[in-house]
């Protein structure tokens, strides 16, 4: 989430009750994830695990709950829980307002575009030229919708993600971390009937020019989608996923998180993906691998009781 204006670390520590070590003479852009920060942003960790790996991320300030060295040219917001401190700044800068009508009067929506009956636009949502939004889509806060897009009825785009801090020493582990990232979906894509579109934790959900989605396709949070893509029925992507342009998924395939799949891959039906593709290749079955030697892997295990057979023939 990037802040309408940067926010000095003079105001932020008071905010949540932080010793400010470095220079206090800094203003943070914005608040991000590890793997969306850029520098003058915001991050934070509260495991000694990945106390180096922030530090030594694009980010300029970094929220934790033990002291360490400083890098030059960064600070240090200490405080006791940094989970809590990132759901603080969440709230005072990105907070939920309900809208209680249809159309919130902070949208922006272009010329030529139909908003069928029973579509609900939430506050600050940006809506483009000659776009067609179907009966029952959901659009929330913050999103961005280009030019020529087609929104199929039933889609909700810019739920929150699912994703939360688990803490076992709580009596309630899971601990919902608030989203304040956005969807921006590009121009001339088509989303299907009943589709799912999570908003970035922190950062955005990004749908590329010209790629057309199925019915009850899920996109999970921060997961990128280049250009030309085609996503049949039933696919469901987990977060932070990188697609690159002219990829297909067909019908059900299952994405892992934090994976990429590069430019031009197919992957057939039914399929799971829990690591990196490679592009320009035919994938299929779970684990996903090339098709052919997926295929001949299935054709050696047809073959298993023919083969059982003669061992023990020669054993009689």
């Amino acid at each position: 989430m990037q802040f309408e204006n940067p926010i000095p670390l003079t105001t932020i520590a008071p905010l949540i009750d932080a010793t400010l070590i470095g220079d206090n003479g800094f203003a943070a852009n914005g608040i991000n994830e590890i793997h969306r920060v850029q520098a003058g942003d915001l991050v934070f960790v509260d495991h000694p695990k990945y106390y180096n790996t922030c530090i030594q991320s694009a980010a300029s300030f970094i929220i934790i709950n033990q002291k360490v060295e400083v890098p030059a040219g960064k600070a240090l917001l200490v405080v006791e829980n940094p989970f809590e401190a990132y759901l603080r700044i969440v709230e005072a800068y990105r907070p939920f307002k309900p809208s209680l009508q249809p159309i919130s009067t902070t949208a922006v929506i272009g010329k030529d575009t139909q908003v069928l009956p029973g579509v609900y636009i939430g506050n600050h949502v940006r809506i483009g030229t000659n776009c067609i939004i179907h009966p029952n889509v959901t659009i929330l806060d913050h999103c961005i919708i280009g030019n020529n897009v087609v929104i199929q009825a039933g889609t909700v785009i810019g739920s929150d993600a699912f994703y939360y801090n688990r803490k076992t020493n709580r009596p309630v582990q899971y601990k919902k971390m608030n989203s304040c990232g956005r969807v921006l979906i590009h121009g001339e894509v088509e989303i299907g009937a009943g589709c799912t579109i999570d908003r970035g934790v922190t950062s955005d959900t990004i749908i590329g020019t010209g790629t057309k989605l199925d019915n009850q396709v899920h996109v999970g949070h921060d997961t990128v989608i280049g250009r030309n893509c085609l996503l049949a029925a039933q696919v469901a992507i987990a977060g932070a996923v990188t697609i690159e342009d002219e990829v297909t998924l067909w019908g059900q395939v299952g994405v892992n998180k934090t994976l990429q799949i590069g430019k031009g891959a197919t992957v057939l039906a039914q399929s799971g993906v829990p690591g990196n593709l490679i592009g320009n290749k035919i994938y299929f079955g779970t684990p996903a691998d090339t098709a052919m030697r997926k295929k001949r892997e299935l054709i050696w295990i047809k073959r298993i009781p023919e083969i059982w057979k003669k061992i023990k023939s020669t054993q009689a």
